[in-house]
């Protein structure tokens, strides 16, 4: 079977045909199984190595969570300064070692609940969390996280779009470069995301690269989106390479977070341990953006999202509360 055809068939039926116009017809664990397939990877080297382990301190109490979680993060101009020119920045020490301990064993009972045990391989996800578990409505509605987030956007006021859990399995492979306002349905470059692992993550479980410079759209300029193959993956490599792009990769230290903005370039590598490779994703947009005209099949579930909101109308349903004020 080819390759082409292998991808194919994780799409539904009603996607398989025609460009990427039409609406994603699956649920949302399927849009990630579709979309992993289209990094290319090159041949693994090796056998998996140990991953780093979670925090090795005792989890804080809900109530210690959500207090921190209340406490108002300090953004230095620099951070700020770097994101609006990097599309792009890492913050140290925003979640104390017990709060990341303490998300990532609810992490583990949730994506267990979910997904089972048999997941070797592959990219599991959860989303809207927040709707039905305390402690991921403390992340969710964070006004620690939440108040970076306006920050960094320079705006009074941001809305939360959805959160998430990634979880790269032992053994996964690449996420493909992307920019995130190719998947959010938003009529807005004011849009960005917050994400928080639940353990270090070292260079050999993947953790995410980033493409320094908010016009590298300009880049890519007449490159095609491919629904069924690698050959937007590796484009966007090699004209990143042969621009002289600057890409930063580096590991993540235990409660130390990264935002980027809907415009920032990124991708990831594969998970070479034998730990999954976990992160909670929490994205933002400002107060008073609107969905675009014609969302596609790239923005997957977002109706889930933004229920009972039409495109083209300001995105603010009962799921999109104001959560973070700069």
């Amino acid at each position: 079977m080819a390759v082409n055809d292998r991808v194919n068939d994780k799409l539904p039926e009603a996607n398989r045909a025609g460009g990427i116009d039409a609406a994603w017809d699956g649920d949302d664990q399927q849009w990630w199984d579709w979309y992993v397939t289209l990094a290319a990877n090159p041949e693994a080297a090796g056998p998996l190595v140990d991953g780093p382990g979670l925090p090795d301190v005792a989890p804080a109490s809900d109530a210690e969570v959500e207090a921190l979680l209340a406490t108002p993060y300090d953004v230095a101009p620099a951070a700020v300064q770097a994101f609006r020119g990097d599309a792009f920045v890492k913050l140290p020490g925003v979640l104390p070692p017990a709060v990341v301990r303490r998300l990532a064993d609810r992490l583990q009972e949730l994506l267990a609940a979910e997904h089972g045990t048999d997941t070797a391989g592959r990219f599991l996800a959860l989303e809207q969390m927040w709707l039905h578990d305390d402690l991921m409505r403390l992340v969710a509605l964070s006004p620690r996280i939440g108040g970076i987030a306006a920050t960094l956007l320079g705006e009074d006021g941001v809305r939360i779009y959805h959160d998430n859990a990634l979880s790269k399995e032992p053994g996964c492979g690449r996420t493909p470069w992307h920019h995130d306002d190719e998947h959010f349905p938003l009529d807005s470059l004011q849009v960005v995301t917050a994400w928080m692992p639940v353990s270090a993550i070292p260079a050999p479980m993947g953790p995410l690269s980033f493409a320094h410079g908010t016009e590298l759209r300009e880049v890519l300029d007449g490159l095609e989106f491919d629904k069924v193959g690698t050959t937007y993956d590796v484009a966007v490599s090699q004209r990143f390479g042969s621009s002289g792009v600057q890409v930063t990769e580096t590991p993540y230290a235990v409660g130390e977070v990264s935002f980027h903005s809907s415009l920032c370039f990124h991708t990831a590598g594969p998970n070479r341990t034998t730990q999954p490779r976990r992160a909670l994703a929490t994205t933002y947009f400002a107060d008073g953006a609107r969905v675009v005209d014609a969302p596609t099949m790239i923005s997957g579930t977002w109706q889930e999202f933004l229920p009972d909101t039409e495109p083209g109308a300001v995105a603010r349903s009962r799921l999109n509360p104001v959560v973070g004020h700069g």
